[in-house]
């Protein structure tokens, strides 16, 4: 892979100017107080009492989200540990689901709760009923609802992410004060969302290689991945006024969620990445209002990171601060 933006240092000193919304705080204050009223009730967790495990507890869990509809999670608890836990909720790259419970397995073995969401539409588990009311470019989510960010995909989504972090907060076996938002690329940047969304809700955030930054820079440099969703929106929709569809995405944009966010944050980047072109992952950065943010850049990396390397570093980041439970280390 070759590198595929500006020199790093250059990338430490991009502070782009992109301008949010004047609603924006409305927008999304209007939003979660929507979902938080239309809920079927707490959240509900199913043990998977034939889980050929013997360290964690599986359940299978269902919280409301937006408009209150029912969103599929994994709830793992690792067994015989000190309660409450620090919980890590994980959000999922683009176009993956929860998956299965063995898949997720790290954060419990570490001795964290784990909340594993589900991504409406993508995974199959959690279906998205509410339908693009805009053409969308093949296989892709981005461009569901382009002429109305009341009607965009990833306001559905970010409100479950952000209902994910109030259902966890309210299980007996979870410390509400020590809930980690983690992720990488899709992942990663609903993880800052999260983060300047409920700032007081979020003990820390690890965010990694994160997509939903900076969309007109990722939609110009991206060669694969969900950003060329929007390029080939643009170059098949001619009369549709690329300022609007970027006036949409700006509502979804993670720097402006970064500004907002307090708790500390890991970030990663990774400097061969095609996907999340490293720009948009050092501008986010930037705009991170939190104290004690910190960015692991791997210069050799393609889209994928560190790999397991990040995750090390982001245990013992959080041992460092605190945040590890009793039964870790």
């Amino acid at each position: 892979m070759p590198l595929t933006d500006l020199p790093l240092e250059e990338l430490r000193a991009y502070r782009p100017e992109v301008a949010e919304p004047e609603d924006f705080d409305a927008f999304w204050s209007k939003t979660l107080t929507a979902a938080r009223s239309a809920t079927f009730g707490p959240a509900e967790y199913r043990r998977i009492e034939d889980a050929p495990l013997h360290t964690v507890e599986v359940y299978d869990a269902r919280f409301p989200g937006w408009d209150g509809q029912p969103v599929a999670a994994w709830l793992i608890l690792p067994r015989g540990a000190r309660r409450p836990l620090p919980a890590v909720v994980n959000y999922i790259g683009y176009s993956g689901g929860r998956g299965l419970y063995i898949e997720h397995l790290l954060w419990s073995a570490a001795g964290y709760a784990t909340l594993v969401v589900d991504s409406r539409g993508q995974g199959h588990d959690t279906p998205d009923p509410d339908p693009a009311t805009t053409p969308q470019y093949v296989g892709g989510f981005m461009t569901r609802g382009l002429d109305d960010p009341a009607h965009h995909y990833y306001r559905r989504l970010m409100t479950d992410c952000v209902r994910a972090v109030d259902a966890v907060r309210e299980h007996p076996a979870v410390d509400p004060e020590r809930v980690v938002v983690a992720g990488g690329s899709q992942g990663g940047g609903l993880a800052l969302a999260v983060a300047g969304l409920v700032p007081e809700k979020v003990a820390a955030a690890l965010v990694d290689v994160p997509f939903l930054c900076h969309f007109r820079r990722g939609a110009e440099l991206a060669s694969v991945g969900p950003y060329p969703e929007i390029a080939h929106y643009l170059g098949v929709h001619k009369r549709v006024d690329p300022d609007a569809v970027f006036a949409t995405l700006n509502y979804f944009d993670g720097l402006h969620f970064a500004r907002r966010a307090t708790a500390p944050a890991l970030f990663s980047v990774a400097l061969m990445d095609p996907v999340c072109p490293p720009s948009t992952v050092f501008a986010a950065y930037h705009r991170y209002a939190g104290e004690g943010k910190d960015i692991r850049v791997w210069h050799f990396g393609d889209h994928a990171g560190g790999r397991s390397s990040q995750q090390h570093e982001q245990l013992l980041w959080l041992r460092e601060r605190g945040l590890a439970p009793e039964t870790a280390g």
